[in-house]
């Protein structure tokens, strides 16, 4: 099969389960937001902070898992993806006793004057703690699987636990609004249990399907590949703790600043927005092991393209469904949340400029990682993440507007990005004039003409159902006909055009 027909096969898989969980999703959210209060919700986000700061070297290892198996995989190298996953399977067990550990070493501190939670909720959200506890170690053992998945790029496996996840959360959502129980604690407990449920099936199929998880440690360490895979790991770590420390820290000096219900707030544009990034995160997913494979076989220019096509379909994917809510953003939290606590608005439409901001050079830091060379591009962005964490503190010690949070957000989004550019160029072989030319000039003219004609409703109609829709269907059309003569180029939509046929002919037998 071509590469083009497996990114289309893998993205097709991924859309079916985007297009469940999505939905799953956003009103899971409702009936915990209205169950919990908005305090409690406040609660459950600012201690689940905590543990994803916590979490961070998993994060580090994930990546680094997941590229040393796809570039094997690129390679063709059996006995070495074999080699990788115990590997991978004895450093994520040392990872799980670590954090563990570091975990319950900060429960401490943060139940003793760092947190600004309600004394009269100070026991639930210990237990809430506790489980997430659990949930992070179960999320841990489950790496080299979702890594071993990523690598063969079965995305439809992916995708079908991904389904069952999100139906999973939402029979938990359903049960708080009416267990008699502590609602906050009962949600703990369950969303713990639906970690380990996801880390026996993914671990279960793997063993039986793919040769290479074999777990023997003794018969497949080495101790070379057991040092390269530590040595980015570390270094990826550096970049992955100070992402996740300061997406922590912010939400700590929100927290006590402004209370937990600034921390409901942060989370709901936090849930929403993730929900908008599956549709780029869908592409990127299935593009990923393409440009670490490429790069792997030594095929340099199908992972440039692969990065620049890619880069610019995750903003599009993005952006077509950002552009509504952008404009009609206090109507759709309406429908979506029924109450809307203040700042809300604000904050929701500030995280997606922020996110659009993300998505020019969505896949950028894969096209780094598959090179191996990410040393000084995770240090300088530390240093940037830090100092973005201490800008905030003296902007809300000065006695600013909680808004500075995401306006602080967006000027960090853009000096990543500028260092993305350079960084590809230098690392890749990814010349400034081919991005500009191919991505960021198209999406930027795609994006502005969408959004003007996508307002135009909100100048004649109060808001309203109808507005919505008007909204909707004017800016989606425009931005789907400016995408394909303006955003791709000839190559793409050829693409395209093919797609269309074989669907057409499909549909049609």
């Amino acid at each position: 099969m071509s590469t083009s027909s497996r990114v289309i096969k893998n993205t097709g898989f991924l859309y079916m389960k985007m297009g469940i969980t999505v939905f799953i999703s956003l009103y899971t959210t409702r009936l915990i937001l209205n169950s919990l209060g908005a305090s409690d919700f406040g609660v459950f986000n600012v201690v689940g902070g905590a543990i994803a700061m916590l979490a961070f070297l998993n994060t580090a290892m994930a990546s680094a898992t997941q590229r040393f198996m796809s570039f094997s995989e690129g390679e063709g190298n059996l006995e070495k993806r074999k080699q990788q996953f115990n590997i991978s399977i004895l450093l994520h067990l040392i990872i799980a006793i670590i954090v563990v550990a570091i975990m319950e070493c900060f429960y401490f501190f943060l139940f003793n004057g760092i947190l600004n939670i309600d004394i009269h909720r100070i026991y639930a959200a210990k237990m809430i703690y506790q489980f997430l506890v659990i949930s992070t170690m179960f999320t841990i053992m489950t790496v080299p699987y979702d890594a071993v998945l990523n690598a063969r790029e079965n995305m439809l496996y992916y995708a079908l636990v991904g389904i069952v996840e999100s139906i999973l959360k939402l029979l938990v959502a359903i049960y708080v609004m009416y267990t008699s129980e502590d609602k906050l604690i009962v949600y703990g407990f369950l969303m713990a249990s639906i970690s380990l449920v996801i880390m026996i099936a993914m671990r279960v199929y793997n063993h039986k399907k793919y040769d290479e998880c074999q777990i023997d440690i003794k018969r497949y360490y080495n101790k070379s590949l057991m040092k390269e895979m530590t040595f980015f790991a570390g270094w990826n770590l550096i970049g992955s703790a100070s992402s996740i420390i300061a997406g922590y820290g912010s939400g700590i000096i929100l927290n006590h600043f402004f209370g937990t219900v600034l921390n409901t707030v942060n989370g709901i544009s936090g849930q929403l927005n993730g929900q908008l990034l599956t549709f780029s995160n869908t592409l990127q997913k299935a593009l990923s092991p393409v440009i670490t494979k490429s790069e792997g076989g030594g095929n340099r220019e199908l992972m440039k393209r692969a990065t620049l096509t890619g880069t610019k379909l995750s903003f599009l994917l993005f952006a077509i469904i950002s552009i509504p809510f952008l404009i009609d953003t206090q109507y759709i939290l309406k429908l979506w949340l029924k109450n809307i606590p203040e700042w809300s608005v604000v904050f929701c439409r500030l995280f997606v400029v922020f996110t659009l901001i993300e998505q020019l050079t969505r896949t950028f830091s894969t096209a780094i990682a598959a090179t191996g060379k990410i040393k000084y591009v995770n240090v300088i962005n530390s240093v940037v993440l830090i100092l973005s964490v201490l800008a905030l503190y003296l902007v809300f010690a000065a006695g600013l507007s909680p808004v500075f949070l995401p306006v602080l957000a967006i000027i960090t989004a853009l000096v990543f990005s500028i260092l993305n550019i350079v960084f590809v160029k230098k690392y890749c072989s990814i010349g400034y004039k081919d991005y500009f030319e191919n991505v960021f000039f198209r999406v930027f003219i795609v994006f502005s003409i969408s959004y003007i004609i996508g307002l135009l409703p909100n100048l004649y109609l109060n808001e309203s159902f109808i507005r919505l829709v008007l909204t909707f269907l004017s800016s989606v059309i425009t931005f789907i006909i400016t995408s394909f003569y303006i955003g791709l180029d000839q190559v793409e939509q050829q693409i395209v055009v093919q797609l269309f046929c074989k669907i057409k002919k499909y549909i049609n037998k």
